[in-house]
């Protein structure tokens, strides 16, 4: 069977080729003719399956936030690092696609987190907290991650290993103190602060069932 004169264009296709030239070249550099350039095809073609730019970014967006994986296993006893890990996985795939950080912030795809929004609510549930800390919880764990996680990937990349970086010594003495006591990674860092606004919410002062 002879090869078609054009290549087959398909929704996936074009995500992934619209993720791959912001990831490797950044946004600015992402546009119709760029992205039908790379795909060997002329802009109008895109037309017959976005809009629009907008709705291919829109895509991309998506397309990031679905590439998070999910912890797979849910222990009662430990539910704390259920949360963590979900927060981290979350943070990497931002991290990973960090010249993507702008699309999230416009693109954000809240109907794509209800189900997990639905499963940790369950979940808070069988681990005892109650009904009214759950939205703390998951509205906290989402902004903290969100905030976080976009602010560090629209740093320069060799600011991302620093928690504070330009520090002056001479001016910021009690900073640099800390800076220099701290044994902690980034990564590592974000992850007790998960487990510090979790260990409160665990308090039985709370209302948390024993």
């Amino acid at each position: 069977m002879p090869r078609p004169a054009q290549p087959l264009l398909s929704y996936p296709s074009i995500v992934s080729s619209a993720l791959a030239i912001i990831d490797e070249e950044g946004l600015e550099a992402f546009s119709l003719k760029r992205l039908a350039r790379e795909m060997n095809v002329q802009a109008p073609s895109l037309y017959y399956h976005f809009p629009d730019k907008a709705s291919i970014l829109e895509a991309v967006a998506r397309a990031i936030v679905l590439e998070t994986p999910r912890p797979r296993e849910r222990n009662p006893d430990d539910w704390i690092e259920y949360f963590v890990t979900q927060s981290l996985n979350f943070r990497r795939t931002i991290l990973r696609h960090a010249n993507a950080a702008p699309v999230l912030l416009q693109f954000m795809p809240r109907d794509v987190f209800a189900p997990v929004y639905e499963i940790s609510a369950a979940f808070l549930s069988e681990v005892g907290v109650p009904d009214h800390l759950q939205v703390l919880v998951l509205d906290g764990l989402d902004r903290f991650t969100l905030g976080a996680a976009l602010t560090e990937a629209m740093k320069r990349p060799a600011n991302r290993k620093e928690i504070f970086p330009d520090v002056d010594p001479g001016s910021e003495p009690a900073l640099t103190r800390a800076i220099e006591a701290n044994a902690l990674d980034p990564e590592t860092l974000w992850a007790e602060s998960i487990r510090t606004f979790l260990r409160g919410i665990d308090d039985p002062r709370l209302g948390r069932r024993p």
